[in-house]
């Protein structure tokens, strides 16, 4: 306990930085997530190689690799931004493959006869997706989308390494101190499991509340 209360600023400096991260990060793997998967059934052939093309790459690219490549590869074209931005850039291009595979399997549930229907009124196949196929993708793909979550949030440790503020970076500076590594890490593992347990309860809870609305 000495380890904690001795170095709570510390820890709760990494706690917060870890949040942020993964917030920024989730939010921008939704959104293109999302938006790849509309690429991968869209009827535009140039949409389909890209979304498809983006998925493979990605889900077959090691993290860490991804992290050495934004970090030190994207400054070598006169991109220059805070390490926290080349992070979120990694974490969430990496994770938008794995949401995007989530929301695709979630639209292959629904009935194609239902976007037929839809075309058959007129709908674009913008309107169709937006207003026919995702409203009814999204129930199926609650718990797999929060098994990704919770991944994105363990996987946040990598930024630690980029000179990013996060928990499991706090090591470095409470092992400096003389104190334990073992209780150092004990602590550090607290906060990443207070992190996943409130996505998954988060997730839980729109899980059962799109049951309830079927």
């Amino acid at each position: 306990m000495k380890t904690l209360t001795d170095n709570w600023s510390t820890y709760w400096e990494g706690f917060l930085g870890t949040l942020s991260l993964f917030a920024v990060s989730a939010v921008l793997s939704l959104v293109l997530g999302v938006m790849i998967a509309g690429f991968r059934v869209s009827p535009v052939r140039p949409l389909r190689v890209f979304g498809t093309a983006w998925v493979t790459l990605l889900r077959n690219t090691p993290l860490t690799l991804l992290f050495f490549i934004v970090v030190l590869g994207l400054p070598r074209f006169n991109i220059t931004l805070p390490f926290f931005v080349f992070a979120v850039a990694a974490l969430g291009c990496y994770t938008s493959a794995f949401v995007c595979e989530a929301m695709r399997s979630g639209i292959n549930t629904v009935p194609v006869g239902q976007g037929e229907a839809a075309r058959s009124l007129g709908m674009s196949f913008g309107q169709t997706m937006s207003v026919v196929v995702m409203p009814q993708a999204y129930r199926s793909v609650v718990a797999p989308i929060g098994s990704v979550m919770i991944a994105l949030a363990k996987n946040t440790a990598i930024a630690g390494s980029f000179s990013v503020t996060e928990l499991l970076g706090t090591y470095r500076t409470i092992n400096e101190l003389g104190y334990s590594i073992i209780w150092t890490f004990v602590w550090i593992a607290v906060g990443y499991l207070i992190i996943t347990l409130a996505v998954s309860a988060v997730f839980n809870l729109l899980e059962r509340r799109v049951a309830v609305s079927r």
